[in-house]
């Protein structure tokens, strides 16, 4: 890493947040921890961070509302931490937004592997975003692809107008959007567009898929209430129509 990322550890369980915290400290990390919603919103107003961990149950706000609140001010990737008999937790907490989950009591190892992958998808888009506008950037466009009324930028996994103003994606969105781009004008059921994501939870991702796309073409389509650029195809799933293909 060429500079601390910072994340911020949100538990009421003063034992647990401090362990993680101490744990990501050692690997090189910027920690603030925060014992919850409250704490949370002062830190960011100091300084929005790269990640935020959060566990989904706390006494005073939960998480769920704690990262829906967050989805709609901010990008912030999230990673929830999650009791392990709360499956439609996770499935709410993915439909909120939410980037990844980890079980509770947590491995911290796997946390680790989460975050880094998490990171990974938002992070490098940062440089790119600073950079597109220089001329090198300029004369190479393989890396854009023509949704509807935006661009999807696959290396900066950014998501522009014509303006260039960046329009907010999460990293699942991000997921979906670079599914479509690969597979243009084909037919891709539920069950493929999980296999092709590489999405870790099947049963949750398959339940939020179409609030995805549903949200997708709120930011795509020129008219979302009859979607031209991803189609839904009866008993079928949903197919991608470049635009090119439209006369």
């Amino acid at each position: 890493m060429s500079q601390s990322q910072h994340i911020i550890i949100v538990d009421d369980e003063a034992p647990a947040r401090e362990m993680v915290g101490d744990y990501l400290r050692m690997h090189g990390f910027t920690v603030t921890l925060c014992d919850g919603g409250k704490s949370l919103r002062e830190a960011i107003a100091v300084g929005q961070p790269d990640l935020v961990v959060l566990d989904l149950n706390m006494p005073e706000e939960d998480g769920l509302s704690i990262i829906r609140d967050l989805k709609a001010r901010t990008n912030v990737p999230v990673i929830m931490l999650t009791a392990t008999a709360s499956p439609i937790d996770r499935v709410v907490g993915l439909e909120l937004g939410a980037d990844d989950y980890v079980a509770k009591p947590c491995e911290l190892r796997e946390l680790m592997a989460r975050i880094r992958s998490v990171l990974r998808r938002t992070i490098p888009g940062k440089t790119v975003i600073e950079t597109a506008s220089s001329p090198a950037a300029k004369e190479s466009t393989d890396h854009l692809v023509r949704f509807g009324t935006r661009w999807l930028d696959l290396e900066a996994q950014a998501l522009r107008d014509d303006e260039g103003n960046e329009h907010p994606l999460t990293a699942s969105e991000f997921g979906l959007l670079k599914v479509f781009a690969a597979n243009p004008k084909r037919v891709l059921s539920r069950e493929r567009l999980l296999e092709l994501a590489n999405a870790r939870d099947a049963e949750a991702f398959d339940r939020a898929v179409d609030l995805r796309i549903m949200r997708i073409r709120r930011k795509i389509e020129p008219d979302p209430t009859k979607p031209s650029v991803i189609r839904t195809i009866r008993g079928g799933g949903y197919l991608f129509s470049p635009v090119s293909d439209k006369s």
